[in-house]
């Protein structure tokens, strides 16, 4: 896989060491349960995989060699580039001005931007209105565009969905950049619904086998299907796509209720008239994150620290993971440690940061479970780790422990 260049400061002294040992050690993949990291009273169980994915970094390195090489230019970011803050704050003290938040809410004009400027697209794409809008301007939206081939690969299966007369499920949250993107694209070539989860997803096998009405549908899935759709011709033929950064075992679940539901109407006889197999649109990181989670979860901890931007998707993901298991402090950065005894961390139900006391808990020996999300630079996580390593007096020092490790 191709390396990028990005800035050294977003590396760890020692996470990418142990990442491409445990690389060497098994190609194929197959072991899935994290690195120990012993350091006596306390000890840290270090995810498989996590941190920046191919996506991520490609989109780092365009954006810095952009600002690197248009010195003498206005340079803007159409939203986030990715969902980091720490990443979003460097591009911005470089001068990158974002043109949107991440909910579409313009936070420059368009009119002020003119034909000299440069505008790169972020790692979630764009859609199709935001690409013409661009042109318009006069301003290439494709030159400095970073959207990740796994988002690309989406859109190329949904229209060759469309080519085929599918309709397009897509699986992800409407609101997301790159759940808007995909819907944009997908439309242009075949009827498209957005569903948010496995729930959404029963409804509208409910209304496919004519269990609900289609009023139900229109009113329960607005602003979340494609202009001119016709409930009763368009869920004859049905393929599933999704948001990249989405729970995998989610999507796979909906697909299999989708062809059950094709089956149950249809007969399976006539299941290929009916359901396309879409299963290679998975994104590999988030299925590999998401594996070396439930590989982390095998292990008994007392916590899980979990790291990354609050509004990063593939990361609120994770956390929904180990919340089902164990306490999970869901953090940003090193700097929300206050203390051994004091974490403030956010909570993805009630969409707001917390403060817990305690956290740590007060024995001969800590087991805590390390990961973070794919837009989380290794650095960010290495932080973490000394932090939280440095209440623990007596404690074995890291240096030593990871070189034990890769030898």
């Amino acid at each position: 896989m191709k390396k990028f260049d990005i800035p050294q400061f977003y590396r760890s002294s020692f996470i990418t060491k142990i990442k491409n040992a445990r690389k060497d050690l098994d190609p194929r993949k197959k072991d899935f349960a994290p690195t120990k990291l012993d350091f006596g009273p306390v000890r840290f169980f270090l995810a498989r995989h996590f941190g920046f994915c191919y996506g991520v970094e490609n989109a780092i390195e365009i954006a810095y060699k952009t600002i690197e090489e248009n010195s003498d230019k206005r340079i803007f970011l159409l939203s986030e580039m990715i969902h980091n803050p720490g990443v979003n704050s460097d591009l911005q003290k470089l001068g990158v001005k974002f043109l949107m938040d991440t909910s579409g809410n313009h936070l420059i004009d368009w009119n002020e931007l003119t034909s000299d400027d440069i505008v790169i697209i972020p790692a979630f794409g764009t859609t199709l209105e935001i690409e013409r809008k661009l042109n318009e301007l006069g301003v290439d939206p494709y030159r400095y565009n970073t959207t990740c081939p796994f988002v690309e690969k989406v859109w190329n299966r949904s229209e060759q969905l469309g080519k085929q007369n599918y309709t397009v499920i897509i699986h992800g949250k409407h609101y997301h950049e790159e759940t808007r993107a995909t819907f944009s694209h997908s439309k242009t070539s075949a009827p498209s619904v957005i569903v948010r989860d496995l729930n959404e997803a029963k409804i509208l096998s409910s209304i496919i086998l004519n269990e609900r009405s289609a009023e139900d549908f229109y009113k329960l899935f607005a602003d979340k299907y494609s202009e001119g759709f016709d409930v009763k011709k368009d869920l004859e033929r049905v393929g599933v796509v999704n948001q990249t950064t989405m729970l995998a075992t989610e999507t796979q679940e909906i697909a299999e209720l989708m062809k059950l539901t094709m089956i149950k109407k249809y007969g399976e006889e006539n299941l290929k008239d009916h359901f396309a197999d879409t299963r290679d649109t998975l994104c590999y990181a988030t299925n590999d994150n998401q594996e070396a989670t439930y590989g982390l979860l095998k292990e008994k901890a007392d916590f899980a620290v979990v790291v990354g931007g609050y509004n990063s998707s593939n990361t609120s993901h994770i956390v929904e993971l180990c919340e089902e298991k164990l306490p999970t402090y869901f953090i940003s950065s090193e700097e929300k440690i206050i203390s051994s005894d004091h974490i403030k961390h956010f909570d993805i139900h009630s969409h707001q940061e917390k403060e817990t006391f305690g956290f740590i808990p007060r024995k001969d020996k800590v087991d805590i479970i390390l990961t973070s999300g794919a837009s989380c630079p290794d650095a960010v996580v290495e932080a973490v780790l000394r932090k939280i390593h440095s209440f623990f007096d007596g404690a074995r020092e890291i240096e030593e422990v990871v070189k034990e490790i890769l030898h």
